[in-house]
C-alpha cells in the first residue's frame, strides 16, 4: 500500500505539501494540489483518516439522527443531507433513533469523536430534551424541535399554516363536520398540525368536538383503524384531515373497503405530499412539504455555525404549500393562495 512518503517522493514535493493538500489547505497551490492528487490516485493512496484527525482536530463528518428511516419523506431529507453534505466534502453517518430518549442518547455516545457536527430530527418532546442535554460542546442543529428551543440552531416546517389550510380548504368546500387524525401525542409536528385544525375551525366559527378527533401513530394502519372508528360516527363526518399522508392512505382504504367513495360522500386530506399521493385514486389533496430542502437546509446551517460563537443561535421555519387534487372533489383554479404558502393544482 502507498505511504505519503511515496506520494511526496513521486510528485517531487515534502511530505507536508501532500499533508497540506489532503487537509484542503490554502497555502498549497492548485498546480500543485492537481498533481499531487494525480499522483495519489495513480498509486491507489488513501490518507489515513484518524492520523489526520488528530492532527486537524476535524474528522470530516457529521452525525444524522433521525426518529426512523423508513418511507419517502426521511428518504428525502437524507438525500438532501447527503448531498449538500458531499459539495462540502464531510461524509454522513445516519443513525435512527425512533425518537426514544434513551436510544437517541445511546446513538450520541456512539458518535462521540467520531464527527464535527451533529443533526438531529427530534419531534419528540422528550428526545429533544436529551439532545440538548448531552451535546452542548458540539455543533448542533435541531429539526422539528418547536419552539422555545434556546440555545440550539432550529429549522422546522410550517406546520400550523399548513394545517390551517388545508382544513380551510375543506370548509370553503362546505363541510363542516370535518374529522381530524393526529398523530403521536408527544410529538412536535403532531400537535402543531392539530393546532392549526383547531385555529381553522375557530376562524370559521365551528364547534370543536372532540369526537372527531381521533388518535393515530402516523402510520397507515393506524389511519386505517382510524378510518373504521370514524365510520362507525353517527352522524360520519364528511371530510377527514390525517395528519400525514400515510394515514391518509390508510383512511382511504378503510373507506374503499367500507365502499364508501371520496370524495363523493367523504373527502379526504393529508400532510407530507410524499411521492405516492400523486397515483392513488383519487390524487390525495395535501400539504407539500419540501423534505430535501429541509435535508439541505440543516447541512448548510450545520456547515455555517461557528462553534466559537455560542450567541449567533439561528431558527428557521420553511414555509409549506397546500397541493389541491382530486380526493376533496374539487379544482385548485377556485382557491386563492393558501395561508401555508403557495396552492399548487394537480
Amino acid at each position: 500500500m502507498a505511504t505519503i512518503k511515496d506520494v511526496a517522493r513521486e510528485a517531487g514535493v515534502s511530505i507536508a505539501t501532500v499533508s497540506r493538500v489532503f487537509n484542503a489547505s490554502a497555502v498549497v497551490s492548485e498546480p500543485t494540489q492537481r498533481a499531487v492528487r494525480e499522483v495519489a490516485a495513480r498509486l491507489n493512496y488513501w490518507p489515513n483518516g484518524a492520523a489526520r484527525s488528530l492532527i486537524t482536530n476535524r474528522t470530516q463528518a457529521i452525525g444524522v439522527l433521525l426518529p426512523d428511516l423508513f418511507g419517502e419523506f426521511y428518504s428525502e431529507i437524507l438525500r438532501g443531507m447527503d448531498c449538500t453534505a458531499r459539495k462540502a466534502g464531510l461524509h454522513v453517518l445516519v443513525s435512527s433513533s425512533h425518537a426514544d430518549a434513551e436510544e437517541v442518547l445511546a446513538a450520541l455516545r456512539a458518535l462521540r469523536g467520531r464527527i464535527d457536527g451533529l443533526i438531529v430530527m427530534a419531534p419528540d418532546l422528550d428526545a429533544r430534551d436529551a439532545v440538548q442535554s448531552a451535546a452542548t460542546k458540539i455543533p448542533l442543529v435541531l429539526i422539528d424541535a418547536g419552539p422555545g428551543v434556546e440555545g440550539c440552531n432550529t429549522l422546522s416546517i410550517a406546520n400550523t399554516e399548513g394545517a390551517h389550510a388545508v382544513v380551510r380548504h375543506l370548509i370553503r368546500l362546505g363541510h363542516r363536520r370535518i374529522a381530524v387524525i393526529t398523530g403521536p401525542p408527544r410529538n412536535v409536528d403532531a400537535q402543531q398540525r392539530l393546532a392549526g385544525y383547531h385555529a381553522a375551525l375557530r376562524e370559521a366559527g365551528l364547534p370543536r368536538v372532540t369526537e372527531l378527533e381521533i388518535a393515530g401513530d402516523f402510520t397507515e394502519p393506524s389511519g386505517y383503524e382510524a378510518g373504521g372508528r370514524l365510520l362507525a360516527l353517527d352522524p360520519q363526518p364528511s371530510a377527514v384531515f390525517a395528519s400525514n399522508d400515510y394515514m391518509a392512505i390508510g383512511v382511504m382504504g378503510a373507506l374503499s373497503d367500507s365502499r364508501v367513495r371520496v370524495p363523493e360522500d367523504v373527502a379526504v386530506a393529508g400532510f407530507d405530499d410524499i411521492a405516492m399521493s400523486r397515483y392513488l385514486n383519487p390524487p390525495l389533496t395535501t400539504v407539500h412539504v419540501d423534505a430535501y430542502r429541509l435535508g439541505e437546509r440543516a447541512v448548510e446551517c450545520l456547515v455555517r455555525i461557528d462553534s466559537e460563537a455560542p450567541e449567533q443561535w439561528h431558527r428557521e421555519v420553511l414555509p409549506t404549500t397546500l397541493v389541491v387534487r382530486g380526493s376533496c372533489g374539487s379544482s385548485s383554479a377556485a382557491h386563492p393562495r393558501a395561508g401555508a404558502g403557495r396552492q399548487r393544482g394537480r
